[in-house]
């Protein structure tokens, strides 16, 4: 199986559009269900802890890469996200 290119360019470039005003160092996620989908922009350094990355593999099986908002979307409630960053940003 292998890669659309062009499909990959498409997403990167949405991704880095909703970027923009996000702070160096950081990303912007969105978490929750369709109707209340909640942005949030948390460290990048949250990417390598396991928890987080359990999160990561749950967006890969929901979504693939082809995530609804343009960016990376987290199918998770916002109450459990935020338990979680709140855990990270204690550690």
């Amino acid at each position: 199986m292998g890669i659309r290119l062009p499909s990959v360019i498409t997403n990167v470039k949405q991704i880095l559009k909703l970027q923009r005003d996000v702070p160096r160092g950081h990303l912007a996620v969105y978490v929750g269900d369709i109707e209340t989908r909640k942005r949030f922009v948390v460290p990048v350094s949250y990417l390598n802890h396991p928890s987080f990355q359990d999160l990561l593999r749950q967006a890969e099986e929901e979504f693939g890469f082809d995530h609804p908002m343009g960016g990376l979307t987290f199918p998770c409630k916002e109450d459990t996200f935020v338990d979680l960053t709140t855990q990270l940003g204690a550690s």
